[in-house]
C-alpha cells in the first residue's frame, strides 16, 4: 500500500467526494447494494434491537443510524468527515429519532460508555490505518456484546466492472496489500485473513460469516440499466462477520 496514505487523507478525500444529491439519493436505507446485499444481513444478526445500545462506527450520512433507531435501537453514530456528519445531524433534527451524532475519528474513538452492539459498515476497507479502528469498536463493547462488520469482499472487489467486461470474475494480486481507487474515494485491498486474524487477537468469538448473492430476480430486474449485476447473483461482493466481544 502507498505509504503516502493516512487516515486524515483518506476523510480529506471522502469529504471532498460527499455530495448533497447522493446523500439524499441514499438517506433512507442507502444504495442498492446496501439496500439488497447489506442490510437485511445487519439487521438478521444485530437481532432484536428493541431498547439496545448501538455504535454506528463510521456512519457516514447517517442512513444505518436511522435504520437502526428505526428498529428500536439507542444509537450513537460515529463519522469523521464534516459533510455526512453535518448531513446526519441534520436528518435527526428533521426526524427526532433520538440518534446521537458524534464527530470524530474511529481509530481515536472517544469514551463513550459501553455498547450492546457495534456495527461497522463498509467502512474498515476505507481506512488505511484501520486496526485501531477495529480494536476501538471491540473496546466499546459491553462484555459478551456483538460486534458486526461488513467489508467488500476482499476476494471480489470489482466485481462488477469484470463481470461486466468480462463474464467472470478476474483478479491478479490477492496476498498484497495495496490501494483501490474508487469513484468517489479510495479503498484498501488486504487479504480476509487480516480481518479475521485481527480480530482473534482482540479475543472476539467469531459467530457467524456471511458471503450474500443477489436474489436473481432482483438482478433480472436490475439489468437494463446496470451490464453485470448478474455477478452479484454468482459470486458475493460483500462479507459480514459477526463476533462476540471477550466476557
Amino acid at each position: 500500500m502507498a505509504t503516502d496514505w493516512t487516515n486524515e487523507a483518506a476523510i480529506r478525500q471522502w469529504n471532498g467526494s460527499a455530495t448533497r444529491e447522493t446523500m439524499e439519493a441514499n438517506a433512507m436505507d442507502g444504495d442498492f447494494a446496501k439496500r439488497h446485499l447489506v442490510n437485511p444481513v445487519l439487521l438478521r444478526l444485530l437481532g432484536d434491537l428493541r431498547d439496545r445500545r448501538v455504535l454506528d462506527a463510521g456512519c457516514g450520512d447517517g442512513y444505518l443510524s436511522r435504520l437502526l433507531a428505526e428498529h428500536g435501537a439507542r444509537v450513537v453514530g460515529v463519522e469523521p468527515t464534516d459533510a455526512m456528519s453535518a448531513f446526519a445531524r441534520e436528518k435527526e433534527a428533521e426526524r427526532g429519532q433520538g440518534v446521537t451524532y458524534v464527530q470524530a475519528d474511529l481509530t481515536r474513538l472517544p469514551d463513550l460508555g459501553r455498547f450492546d452492539a457495534v456495527v461497522c459498515s463498509m467502512v474498515l476497507m476505507a481506512i488505511p490505518d484501520w486496526r485501531p479502528a477495529m480494536r476501538a469498536c471491540v473496546r466499546a463493547l459491553r462484555p459478551g456484546g456483538l460486534f458486526v462488520f461488513a467489508v467488500v469482499h476482499p476476494a471480489f472487489e470489482q466485481l462488477l466492472d469484470s463481470w461486466r467486461d468480462h463474464g467472470e470474475y478476474r483478479v491478479r494480486r490477492y496476498l498484497e496489500e495495496y490501494e483501490i481507487a474508487g469513484r468517489a474515494a479510495s479503498d484498501f485491498h488486504r487479504p480476509l485473513s487480516a480481518y479475521l486474524n485481527e480480530l482473534a487477537s482482540l479475543g472476539a468469538r467469531p459467530r457467524e460469516v456471511v458471503e450474500p448473492g443477489l436474489d436473481p430476480a432482483v438482478a433480472a430486474g436490475a439489468a437494463p440499466t446496470t451490464p453485470g449485476i448478474d455477478g452479484y447473483v454468482h459470486l458475493p461482493n460483500f462479507l459480514i462477520v459477526s463476533a462476540e466481544a471477550p466476557r
